[in-house]
């Protein structure tokens, strides 16, 4: 049975102009290309379109792509290879979740976690921090969170519990705000914010730029998603936004840099 381009992209949940652009790069042709100029997909052409899928979800560039699909003949083998990678991945995500859970419940104040896993998952969630940092921001950024980590190499499981605590406190006081129908760049939220970025300050030599870029950080980096999820599961989005906010309007990033970022996202 044959397909047109519009009846696949409804069917794999991607857009007509993906399809046009994986034929244009001869990643995906169509089975047939009537005179009328419509595509018709086959289950060739769907199979093959499956195989691409699973491998952008598990990171493969396209260009990466095109050279596995045409190395593999074998469609069971080429199946039973995704399948393995797709094993990996779940694995490598449950061992993520899992120290995630631990670094959070440890945070809280969890007696129940002992201290030589309470320091593991903050090592673990330090080295993820570490790696996201860098990530957005480069190097530099990076080295100084770690120099401000060494700066901590003295603190003790309470220590970093009484920091946890006074985190919660000023969370649980930005969801009471929000439930309010506080706006998060109205002038009490940035009041608020002003202790968040206080807070930051103490373990992160934050820039304007950086702390802006925090927001993204916020709701993308699964560990501090996790904690302030901990206090108000709608609570990440608002932060995000306040300390972006707080980034224009206290600590002078540019405008303009500002309402390009929001063009971007709508």
């Amino acid at each position: 049975m044959e397909r047109t381009v519009s009846e696949v992209a409804k069917l794999a949940g991607v857009s007509v102009r993906t399809l046009r652009h994986y034929d244009a790069i001869g990643l995906l042709a169509p089975g047939r290309v009537a005179a009328n100029g419509y595509r018709y997909y086959g289950r060739p052409e769907l199979f093959r379109l499956q195989r691409i899928l699973l491998l952008r979800e598990l990171g493969v560039p396209l260009p990466g792509i095109a050279r596995i699909l045409d190395e593999q003949d074998d469609e069971v083998a080429a199946l039973e290879g995704h399948r393995e990678q797709l094993l990996r991945e779940r694995e490598r995500l449950d061992t993520m979740l899992g120290a995630i859970d631990r670094t959070v419940a440890a945070l809280s104040g969890d007696d129940s976690v002992a201290d030589d896993e309470f320091f593991a998952g903050l090592s673990q969630a330090r080295t993820r921090l570490r790696d996201d940092l860098a990530e957005r921001y480069g190097e530099g950024t990076a080295e100084g969170f770690e120099k401000a980590v060494r700066e901590a190499e003295g603190w003790t499981r309470e220590d970093y519990e009484r920091m946890g605590d006074e985190g919660r406190r000023l969370l649980l006081r930005m969801a009471a705000a929000r439930d309010r129908g506080v706006l998060p760049h109205s002038a009490e939220a940035l009041e608020l914010i002003e202790q968040h970025y206080l807070g930051v300050l103490e373990v992160w030599p934050a820039t304007p730029t950086t702390y802006y870029g925090l927001g993204d950080l916020l709701v993308e980096n699964a560990d501090q998603r996790a904690i302030i999820e901990l206090v108000d599961r709608d609570l990440p989005e608002w932060l995000a936004a306040g300390v972006r906010a707080y980034a224009v309007k206290r600590l002078g990033y540019p405008q303009a840099k500002h309402q390009e970022t929001v063009r971007r996202c709508v």
